[in-house]
């Protein structure tokens, strides 16, 4: 009975056990045994345990990496021959150049394409064989150069003929002969470009009589451009003269095109094939250099894209990705214009585009450059048959008057593009420094405003809601107040930072908690029950497990939850209305009372809101300030104060700062509002003081010419035994 064949053994070296599975299942069934390791240090442990043909080594591990198992590795006795195939990224070239200085044998990308990376490793197996006969064998000598596409020559000088083997005369594109060749026809391979470079080095070998090592190009069989490696050194005779030329030649084309692949990684975007931000950045320090010697012109654009991630999130990444290649196409049409420049389109990420305008004699040309890219840019994308139609926001930095270097050149005209981002996008603008300080502001604010809540920096000002017949204060708004550096900062200051940096849950949680304890507070005080009202933001109120923070918030105040109102806005509630729905019916069977703020300005139809459980409508204080002045102002509200009470719905007027603007809602059937006609924002100290006075009878007095309940200065307590029955 014959016994089995003997299974090649791999040592497979991966600190994530997933992939070490995968990777030694396909192993295993393309018949290899493998022998797995999760760290450098269980890699070097296995090695001496076991007869070990082919080490497969993750380059990136932690603790001891798969350079130092590498190295490691070629100092035991067994391994300084064994192959070793690096697995690491084809984009890293620092990693590929490393694996080799470790002593990898290859390097493989990491993929799934798992049966490819068998191959190779079968491959590396057999070339470590055959390395091993060529000592023992010269025949195996003669296979191992044709595998590696190596062939030798010897140039006689006296009779100027060449003797070769039969892959050097392959490489050479001429036909194998058993005898030699005229010097000048066996070297008519070399690329006319290259000859130069060959015949100096002949030249200078034969002065010397030393060697050379150079690469030049040869003519391939198809007129297809090789790339050769030739060695070469000189024979002597007794006399001391030169008799010979001994060399080797070596087909390298492969290894110059994966040289040319890994340097085209490293230097271009492979989705879009243009410049990437190193290969800018170069480019950028360069041009700057001949600009500063020739006393010149330059300029950098900064091009960030409007909304393409509703592209994304609607269309599918393929789609973004066509959509991107199409904008580096029209972007790279608008410079193209300009004969004999050396401008540069760069992708440096996402949707994020550099542009580099050379010797462009006047301050100007650069912007009517921009102004192309924006036009070209607001022309449909027909992307799957579906036009998509987007914007861009562009800054530019000139040199030398915006910076002198690549750097600063660089971080200005990202300054100027964010200052078209805040002012509505789709925009250009040309940096100035003011914009350096705008940008220190808002960093130092977003520093500090990390800290604003251990710090117990945030305050909470409450703004009354009034009852204009009765003088009774219904509720409170709730109005976020950072105290910073011994000021008050206002919410449309710090609520946009909190939003980009993603702190604004964990402040809106706070102010959750701090308004309904607040109001709980009133109460214990023997104060009338008065609803808190807190706005809520969209991305706060999708979160998972708001309804459930909701509850356990009113119940660690102990607060009924009908004195708690959240306020939302129009454009929130329309994102998602499925969702809204499911969420609100939610908050509703807890008792939470919502309202719709800024209502008017969103776009909503009256007929959703007959959808969503809503108690109160809130009317934007845009339409009450122009209520003396503009007629269409005091119609729109009138309609949306009958609207309001057709739907039963409570209807409150904001920003209400005069009496005349009072009489004219209360005209109109609104009577509850609020506005610094009545208090401004007042801490909740200030706030109880108000509501401590009106229980006991006291008004402000210039209540009493809007409220006609008032009588002698007292108000009339209407509605407080009510509320007190339904706390209790």
């Amino acid at each position: 009975m014959s016994q089995p064949l003997k299974r090649d053994t791999i040592l497979l070296v991966d600190d994530d056990p997933v992939a070490r599975l995968l990777t030694a299942s396909v192993l295993e069934q393309q018949a290899f045994e493998v022998v797995q390791a999760g760290s450098g240090r269980e890699a070097l442990a296995r090695f001496t345990e076991h007869s070990v043909d082919c080490v497969l080594l993750d380059a990136l591990m932690p603790g001891m990496d798969g350079f130092d198992t590498c190295e490691a590795l070629r100092r035991l006795p067994a391994g300084s021959n064994v192959p070793v195939l690096m697995l690491t990224g084809l984009d890293d070239e620092g990693s590929i150049a490393r694996a080799y200085e470790a002593g990898a044998t290859d390097f493989f990308v990491k993929s799934t394409q798992w049966t490819l990376l068998a191959q190779r490793a079968r491959y590396l197996l057999r070339a470590s064989r055959m390395r091993a006969e060529l000592e023992q064998s010269r025949s195996k000598l003669a296979k191992a150069q044709r595998i590696a596409r190596l062939g030798s020559w010897e140039w006689d000088l006296a009779t100027d003929c060449v003797m070769a083997s039969d892959i050097c005369f392959a490489i050479a594109g001429v036909a194998p002969s058993a005898r030699p060749v005229p010097a000048d026809q066996f070297f008519q391979f070399v690329h006319p470009d290259d000859s130069a470079t060959f015949l100096g080095a002949v030249a200078r070998l034969r002065a010397t009589a030393g060697e050379f090592d150079i690469e030049v190009r040869a003519i391939g069989p198809q007129e297809e451009d090789v790339f050769v490696h030739i060695e070469a050194e000189a024979e002597r005779d007794a006399n001391d003269c030169i008799i010979s030329i001994a060399g080797t030649t070596q087909d390298i084309t492969q290894r110059k095109r994966a040289e040319a692949q890994i340097l085209s990684l490293a230097n271009y975007d492979s989705l879009t094939g243009l410049p990437n931000r190193r290969l800018f950045q170069e480019a950028l320090s360069g041009e700057i250099d001949s600009a500063s010697r020739k006393s010149g012109k330059l300029a950098a654009l900064f091009v960030d894209l409007d909304r393409f991630k509703n592209v994304n999130d609607t269309q599918g990444h393929g789609a973004g990705d066509a959509l991107l290649r199409e904008v580096a196409e029209r972007l790279s049409q608008c410079v193209r214009w300009r004969e004999g420049s050396r401008d540069i389109v760069a992708r440096i990420g996402g949707d994020e585009f550099v542009i580099l305008l050379t010797a462009i004699g006047e301050s100007h040309h650069a912007h009517r450059v921009a102004e192309r890219m924006l036009e070209a840019l607001r022309k449909p994308f027909v992307i799957n048959g579906h036009e998509n139609f987007i914007s861009a926001s562009i800054g530019i930095a000139r040199y030398p008057e915006d910076g002198n270097d690549a750097e600063s050149l660089m971080r200005n005209a990202d300054a100027a593009m964010y200052s078209v981002k805040a002012q509505g996008r789709n925009d250009l603008r040309v940096y100035s420094p003011e914009l350096n300080v705008a940008d220190r502001q808002r960093w130092e604010l977003e520093k500090d405003l990390h800290k604003a809540m251990e710090r117990d920096e945030l305050v909470l000002h409450y703004q009354p809601q009034i009852d204009a017949q009765t003088g009774e204060v219904i509720g409170a708004e709730a109005l976020m107040r950072w105290n910073h550096a011994g000021k008050l900062v206002p919410p449309g200051v710090f609520i946009p930072i909190a939003e980009v940096t993603g702190i604004i849950g964990a402040m809106g949680e706070w102010a959750l908690i701090t308004a309904t304890r607040q109001a709980a507070d009133w109460i214990a005080q023997g104060l009338p029950p008065v609803r808190v009202a807190v706005n809520i933001p969209g991305s706060h109120f999708q979160r998972p497990g708001f309804v459930e923070m909701i509850e356990t918030t009113l119940n660690d105040a102990r607060l009924p939850a009908h004195l708690l109102e959240l306020e939302i806005t129009e454009t929130m509630l329309m994102q998602d209305v499925s969702s809204t729905i499911a969420s609100l019916k939610q908050l509703k069977k807890l008792g939470v009372r919502l309202s719709i703020d800024d209502f008017g300005t969103g776009y909503s139809s009256f007929a959703y809101l007959t959808r969503f459980d809503i108690e109160q409508l809130k009317i934007d204080k845009s339409f009450i300030a122009d209520m003396n002045e503009n007629n269409d102002n005091e119609i729109i509200t009138a309609a949306i104060i009958a609207m309001g009470r057709t739907l039963k719905l409570e209807i409150v007027a904001e920003g209400v700062e005069t009496r005349e603007q009072v009489k004219l809602l209360q005209r109109h059937g609104c009577h509850l509002m609020q506005g610094y006609y009545f208090s401004k924002p007042v801490p909740a100290a200030n706030l109880t003081t108000l509501l401590t006075e009106l229980a006991d009878g006291q008004m402000p007095e210039h209540w009493k010419l809007a409220i006609p309940a008032a009588r002698n200065g007292r108000v009339i307590p209407m509605l407080h035994s009510a509320r007190i029955a339904q706390v209790a």
